[in-house]
């Protein structure tokens, strides 16, 4: 009489991964949703500077989309001679 040998075969799942682009998903919000042909002006006024945003614990009034504030911090940057 033979034996039946069951073999398991394990799935590596990466939770890591999967955990990461769920709240990368968060971040950057539905593409699709967003119109690419309306322009919404800066959050942050272009006279802004650094230590008036520094200067305060108040939340803005709205979420500053990533690539504003890089935009910002750069110009910053560039300014103090830190960015080349």
């Amino acid at each position: 009489m033979e034996k039946e040998v069951s073999k398991t075969t394990s799935v590596f799942v990466n939770h890591a991964a999967i955990a990461w682009h769920e709240s990368r998903r968060k971040w950057i919000g539905d593409k699709s949703q967003k119109s690419k042909t309306m322009a919404k002006d800066p959050i942050i006024s272009w006279s802004t500077t650094y230590d008036e945003l520094l200067s305060t614990n108040e939340p803005f009034s709205e979420p500053i989309p990533l690539p504003e504030m890089v935009d910002f911090l750069v110009d910053i940057w560039h300014d103090e001679g830190l960015f080349d």
